[in-house]
């Protein structure tokens, strides 16, 4: 058995469809379904059962895929060993990062750090900062938006203020009744725009909401004059002079989305790591 056959049992497990699975590991689903053959085989026990809707474990199958699990942390233990022993800048790097974030600024980063150190492996998982906190535990370094983690160590990277913009101006003194835009973000966002519309009820009334998974959808919904969409500056710089918006504001202090790098205690003894949250905490973002 190789760690790649343990990994592919994660996946499968994970996403429920050997269809989905073959898609999101980049072989062909007859090549995942012939891999499965092969390690059911190897263990002489059926791991899944096939269901018309997704793959079930048996439970020799979740005996399997605790060894898998097992495995594979073992793995990855003795080799985060043997780059620390070493001295020499190499093993994997377990990035979990905010959507925003990874479109916006981790490439770049990602690009230099790549460059200089080219034996670091890099292991990469985006998406909603919630679900990153859920899981942070299985990472190295976790960049999240919204709330620190409390129990880990949490260093900011970036305020973010939030504007709100529309095609058609915000007047003074006077209602303005727009549908609202808004894309899938997590709780902690939705609280923030939620808070400041509370208190400027008597100047913005949303008369319906729209809901979009991109937030780059919800840009270009609102500059076909759909409604007002509610956006963090890092992803609106270029939109500053050409659409209506105002800041939201609470107490005469600007509402911001907060980014924090956040990771365990003694994670920087890694080399890969160190170097990674140092080319990170050395960035200037916004």
């Amino acid at each position: 058995m190789k760690i790649d056959d343990y990994e592919l049992l994660l996946k499968l497990n994970e996403i429920g469809t050997v269809r989905g699975t073959a898609k999101a590991v980049l072989i062909s689903q007859p090549a995942v379904t012939q891999r499965l053959k092969y390690i059911e085989e190897y263990f002489g026990e059926s791991i899944f059962i096939r269901t018309s809707k997704s793959l079930v474990l048996t439970p020799a199958g979740e005996m399997i895929l605790e060894h898998a699990r097992n495995v594979i942390e073992q793995e990855e233990a003795i080799k985060s060993s043997l780059a620390q022993s070493s001295g020499e800048v190499q093993g994997t790097l377990s990035i979990a990062c905010s959507s925003l974030v990874s479109q916006r600024f981790l490439p770049a980063i990602l690009g230099e750090y790549t460059h200089a150190f080219p034996k670091v492996t890099i292991d990469l998982v985006t998406g909603i900062s919630e679900d990153i906190k859920r899981e942070h535990k299985n990472y190295h370094v976790c960049i999240i938006r919204g709330e620190k983690l409390k129990e880990t160590v949490s260093q900011p990277l970036f305020e973010d203020p939030l504007y709100i913009f529309d095609t058609e101006p915000f007047p003074d003194n006077q209602l303005k009744e727009r549908p609202l835009i808004s894309f899938k973000s997590d709780d902690s966002m939705h609280e923030l725009v939620d808070n400041w519309l509370y208190y400027h009820q008597g100047q913005i009334k949303p008369i319906k909401m729209i809901s979009v998974d991109q937030i780059e959808t919800c840009k270009q919904l609102m500059k076909q004059g759909l409604g007002m969409a509610v956006l963090p500056k890092s992803v609106s710089d270029s939109m500053m002079d050409e659409y209506p918006h105002v800041p939201l504001l609470l107490d005469n202090q600007p509402v911001t989305r907060d980014t924090w790098v956040c990771y365990q205690e003694g994670v920087r003894s890694l080399p890969q790591v160190d170097q990674f949250l140092s080319a990170l905490l050395g960035k200037e973002f916004l």
